[in-house]
């Protein structure tokens, strides 16, 4: 038990010496925030908060994941993975810093690379025994997808790695959410023997560690260094346990934020300019429908609780 609840505190605790002294550092080398002009107005006075904040996520979740490596399986690629995405929204975030815009890697450059990590994550899973099983839910039967299975899992871990990307908009708001899925990842991953539940700890203490600095007003953001690295984390960490369906209920705010950027873009082009919701991602949508920004973040982080509450009863 105690490597259960070590990682999260040995990872809370290093946020809290690691964030007081990258905050100040990142603050110094001017890595701030670039406010985007077509955004809420509001958020124009966020501009200049240090960003790429994820480094202290990925250093602290990874030092404390490695405290326990011993006989869990599955750790060693899950932080790969993690670190590999990461460091795609590491390259974004310096492109958008260095030349002041929030455009950084083009779509087709993110994609690319997101897909390269992707393959190269499921291959791992069909070499090292993994198998291509995933888990039915309300039941303890398996569904064998053959080859299937590894197209699958790049669409699922490059589609909510996106999701992860685009629900990082308000202040607090995606560290809330994955901290939540988190913890039932790593609940669920004690009825697979505890493999990779002291990787989930280690996480979910740094994110708690890393909500600290982030809550409203955030003295840090995490950046795409950040934001897509969770979401590597999150589907990477599903697809070890074999439970890759209940991401779309775990992860449904990621997919809700997704889906109305689409939703957004596709309309704009079919109506010649008119917009479904006010503003996407869907949070801006809530936000410029009047509630505050804390709102937003509590809904979202409680609609999150309670999904994977259902997603506990489907195991």
């Amino acid at each position: 038990m105690k490597s259960y609840i070590l990682p999260a505190l040995i990872a809370f605790a290093l946020q809290m010496v690691v964030c007081p002294i990258m905050i100040p550092l990142l603050h110094k080398l001017k890595f701030g925030q670039y406010i985007r002009e077509e955004g809420p107005a509001a958020h124009q006075k966020k501009a200049g908060t240090p960003t790429m904040g994820g480094i202290a996520i990925l250093l602290t979740f990874t030092i404390a994941a490695l405290f326990f490596l011993k006989g869990n399986k599955g750790t060693i690629p899950l932080i790969l993975l993690t670190w590999g995405m990461g460091l795609i929204g590491m390259a974004d975030d310096l492109l958008k810093i260095v030349f002041k815009n929030n455009d950084g890697l083009k779509a087709w450059q993110k994609f690319g690379m997101q897909i390269l990590v992707a393959v190269a994550f499921v291959i791992y899973l069909g070499v090292s025994g993994v198998g291509t099983k995933i888990q039915v839910p309300w039941s303890d039967k398996m569904l064998d997808l053959h080859f299937l299975y590894y197209t699958l899992a790049v669409l699922l871990i490059v589609g909510f790695d996106n999701g992860s990307n685009f629900t990082d908009g308000l202040d607090g708001l995606l560290t809330s959410v994955t901290t939540v899925i988190v913890t039932f990842l790593a609940i669920a991953a004690l009825g697979d023997g505890g493999k990779i539940t002291p990787a989930c700890s280690a996480m979910l203490g740094a994110l708690l560690g890393f909500l600290v600095f982030n809550t409203n007003p955030a003295k840090v953001f995490m950046g795409d260094t950040g934001s897509l690295a969770l979401g590597g984390f999150v589907t990477g960490a599903a697809l070890l346990l074999k439970i890759p369906i209940l991401v779309f209920v775990i992860c449904f705010i990621y997919l809700a934020e997704v889906c109305s950027v689409i939703i957004q873009v596709l309309y704009f082009k079919k109506t010649g300019g008119k917009r479904f919701f006010r503003m996407a991602p869907i949070h801006h949508h809530f936000e410029l429908g009047g509630w505050k920004e804390t709102k937003v973040v509590t809904i979202f982080t409680i609609v999150t609780a309670l999904l994977c509450l259902v997603a506990l009863w489907m195991l």
